[in-house]
C-alpha cells in the first residue's frame, strides 16, 4: 500500500502543481497563448484517452508490470519537461507524463481492489482519496513556492524522487495476481483510436472554443462533427469486438451506471474547486499564488479528513450508503454556498464553505469507486474502474471549460458595469483602463485602488456566479446516490473472486468434458495442481475412483 499510495500521489501532484507556475514558465520558454493551452490541453487529454485503456489492460496482462510502466513514463516524462529548451518541447513531454498519469490514476485503484476486501477496502480508498485531496489543493500552493525560490523547472523535478521510491517499494512489496491464462489477449486498436479521436477533438472543442476560434464558425463545427462521427462509431464497435475498452455490458449494471452519473456531478465539483479557488483567492482578494495556496487548506483539511475518518467507518461498520447520501448533501450545500462568494466575504465564512464542500467531496468521491468494485465482475475489474474516473475526469473538464467561459462574460459585464462612470483622473489610472480593455487577466495589485476595488468586486461576484452550474449537477448526483442498490460489501478480494471463478469453470469443464462428479481433491488433480492420492500421478489424470467411467 505504501508503494501504491506514493504512486497516486505522484500522479495528482504532476497534474497540479504548475498551475500556479504556468505564466512563468511560458515567459521564459517564449510560448504563446496558444501554446500555454496546449501545454494543459495536451497533458489532460492524454491522461482522460489513457485511463479506460489502462484499466482494460489490467484486465488482461500483467498489472504489476502495468504500474511500473506508469510509472516509467511519468518520470521520463516529468525529467525531459523540466529541462525544456522550447514549448513544444514542453507539450511533448507533458503528454507522456499524461499518459502515465493515466495509468496511475487507474491502475492504483486496480491493485488495492486485487488484494483487499471491499469491507476492508473503505479504510484503505480514505486515505488515498485524502492523498488525491492533498495533491489536489496543496499542489499549487507546492508549486508557487518552488517556483518562487528555486525555479519552475523544480515544479517537474519534486515528482521524480517519489516516483523512484515508489518503484523500488512496489517490485519488492506488490504482489499481484496474474490475468487469467487462458483468456486470450486481444487489444482493440480500432476502438483505441476512435475513442482518442472523438475524446480529444470534444475536448479541443471546449478547450479553445470562443477564445482560439468562434463557437459558431467552421472550425467549431468540424470539430463537434468529426468528434460525434468518431464516439458513435466507437459505441458501435464496443458491441463487436471480443475486448472492448468500454465494455457497454457494464452499463446493464445498475450501480455502474448511477456511479458514473454521480461522477459526473462530483467531478464538476471538484475540479471547479481547485481551479477557481487559486483565482478567487488571488484575483479577488489580491493575494499571491503562495498565499492562495495557504488560504485553500480548509478545503484539504475538509477533504482529506472526512475521506479517511469515514473510510475507516466504513470498513468498521460495513455501511457506506449512509455517508454517502451524507456527503451528497454537503456537495450541495458546499456549491450552493459558494455562489455567495464576494470579494469582501469574510475569510473565516470562506474556510466553513470551503470545509463543508470538501467533507462532502470526501465522502463521495472514493467510495463511488468502492461500491462500484464491488458490484463488477471480478473479470472486468480494471474496466468498471477506470471508466468511473474516465467519465469523472472528462466531465469535469468539460465543466470547468464551461464554468471559465461563463466567468470571462460575468467579469467583463460586472466591469462595465463598475467603470461605466469612472473618469482617469491620472495618467496611471487611464493606463490601467486600457490594460483592463485588452482582456488580459489583470494583476489586482498593480492596480489604481479605485479600479481594484472594481475589479476584485467583478471576480468575487464572477466566480460566486459560475457555481450555479454545480448546482443542478450536485442535485443529479444526490438523485443517483439515492437509487444506487444498497449491497453489503463482500468480504473477498478480487483475486480470490478470480481464483474461485476459474475453480468454478473447472468443475464444470470435468463435469460436462469428462462426465465425472467432482470434488475438490479431484478438480485439483485435473487443474494439475498436486497428485493423486492414491495413484500419486500429476497432470490430466482422473481419480482413480472415476477411472472405470
Amino acid at each position: 500500500m505504501s508503494g501504491l499510495i506514493v504512486g497516486m500521489f505522484v500522479a495528482v501532484l504532476s497534474g497540479t502543481v504548475v498551475s500556479t507556475s504556468m505564466p512563468v514558465i511560458i515567459h521564459d520558454l517564449g510560448g504563446t497563448q496558444s501554446q500555454y493551452t496546449w501545454v494543459i490541453t495536451g497533458s489532460l487529454l492524454a491522461t482522460a484517452v489513457s485511463t479506460p485503456i489502462w484499466g482494460k489492460l489490467a484486465d488482461l496482462v500483467d498489472r504489476k508490470v502495468l504500474i511500473q510502466l506508469s510509472l516509467t513514463l511519468f518520470t521520463v516524462g516529468s525529467v525531459i519537461a523540466g529541462f525544456s529548451t522550447d514549448t513544444n518541447m514542453l507539450i511533448v513531454t507533458r503528454v507522456i507524463q499524461g499518459i502515465g498519469t493515466g495509468g496511475l490514476m487507474s491502475l492504483v485503484m486496480i491493485a488495492v481492489a486485487l488484494i483487499i476486501s471491499p469491507r476492508e477496502r473503505g479504510k484503505y480508498m480514505g486515505v488515498v482519496g485524502g492523498i488525491m485531496a492533498l495533491g489536489t489543493i496543496g499542489g499549487p500552493l507546492l508549486g508557487g513556492f518552488m517556483t518562487d525560490h528555486w525555479g519552475w523547472q523544480s515544479n517537474f523535478f519534486v515528482g521524480v524522487p517519489f516516483a523512484i521510491v515508489a518503484l523500488i517499494l512496489l517490485q519488492f512489496t506488490l504482489h499481484l495476481p496474474k490475468p487469467d491464462s487462458a483468456r486470450k489477449v486481444s487489444i482493440d486498436y480500432f476502438g483505441i483510436v476512435l475513442m482518442a479521436v472523438g475524446v480529444s477533438l470534444l475536448l479541443i472543442w471546449v478547450s479553445m472554443g470562443g477564445s482560439q476560434f468562434e463557437w459558431d464558425s467552421t472550425t467549431s463545427y468540424l470539430l463537434v462533427g468529426v468528434a460525434a462521427v468518431a464516439l458513435v462509431a466507437f459505441v458501435v464497435t464496443e458491441f463487436f469486438v471480443k475486448e472492448p475498452i468500454i465494455p457497454m455490458t457494464l452499463f446493464k449494471n445498475r450501480t455502474f451506471t448511477l456511479a458514473v452519473i454521480a461522477s459526473i456531478a462530483v467531478g464538476v465539483s471538484m475540479f471547479a474547486t481547485s481551479v477557481f479557488l487559486a483565482q478567487y483567492f488571488q484575483l479577488a482578494r489580491g493575494a499571491t499564488p503562495t498565499e492562495s495556496g495557504l488560504m485553500t487548506i480548509p478545503m484539504i483539511v475538509g477533504q482529506m479528513g472526512a475521506s479517511i475518518i469515514i473510510g475507516q467507518l466504513v470498513s468498521r461498520f460495513g455501511k457506506w450508503k449512509v455517508w454517502m447520501l451524507t456527503g451528497a448533501v454537503l456537495i450541495i450545500a458546499g456549491v450552493s454556498l459558494m455562489t455567495q462568494l464576494r470579494y469582501d466575504t469574510p475569510f473565516g465564512l470562506v474556510s466553513v464553505y470551503m470545509i463543508v464542500l470538501g467533507a462532502g467531496l470526501g465522502m463521495v468521491m472514493q467510495n463511488l469507486t468502492l461500491v462500484v468494485q464491488n458490484d463488477s465482475p471480478a473479470a472486468q475489474l480494471g474496466a468498471a474502474s477506470s471508466n468511473v474516473n474516465f467519465f469523472r475526469t472528462i466531465a469535469g473538464t468539460i465543466g470547468v471549460t464551461i464554468m471559465g467561459s461563463l466567468l470571462a462574460t460575468q467579469v467583463g459585464d460586472y466591469m462595465k458595469g463598475g467603470l461605466a462612470n469612472f473618469q482617469p483622473g491620472s495618467p496611471a489610472e487611464l493606463e490601467a483602463l486600457q490594460a483592463l480593455g485588452s482582456g488580459n487577466v489583470p494583476q489586482p495589485s498593480a492596480l489604481p485602488h479605485a479600479i481594484r476595488v472594481v475589479v476584485e468586486g467583478a471576480y468575487g461576484h464572477g466566480i460566486a456566479d459560475v457555481f450555479w452550474i454545480a448546482v443542478p449537477l450536485a442535485v443529479i448526483g444526490l438523485i443517483a446516490i439515492i437509487f444506487l442498490p444498497n449491497k453489503s460489501l463482500s468480504t473477498k478480494t478480487a483475486a480470490e473472486t478470480l481464483a474461485a471463478e476459474a475453480e468454478e469453470s473447472v468443475i464444470e469443464y470435468a463435469e460436462a468434458e469428462l462426465g465425472v462428479t467432482t470434488s475438490t481433491s479431484s478438480v485439483a488433480v485435473i487443474e494439475g495442481d498436486r497428485p493423486d492420492a492414491s495413484t500419486g500421478r500429476r497432470g490430466d489424470a482422473v481419480p482413480s475412483s472415476e477411472q472405470g467411467r
